[in-house]
């Protein structure tokens, strides 16, 4: 996962662990055979397993988002 944005910035602290807390969370819901703490190295996960993980983690803070909008 990028750290920060093009420039090097975090626009949110803390927000880079929570996504890779998310990613992992997701990963093991999925059955996708990672485990925290193997920083980036998805080697021998297929692309439609990482893809999976990304696009559940987009619907997820889709989800969150909506529902911060609507004050839940």
């Amino acid at each position: 996962m990028a750290r920060g944005s093009a420039s090097g910035r975090q626009l949110v602290t803390g927000a880079h662990k929570a996504l890779d807390n998310m990613k992992y969370e997701i990963a093991s819901e999925l059955g996708v055979p990672v485990k925290q703490g193997s920083e980036d190295y998805w080697g021998n996960v297929s692309s439609r397993e990482c893809g999976r993980v990304g696009g559940n983690m987009v619907k997820r803070l889709v989800q969150q988002a909506e529902q911060n909008l609507a004050g839940k």
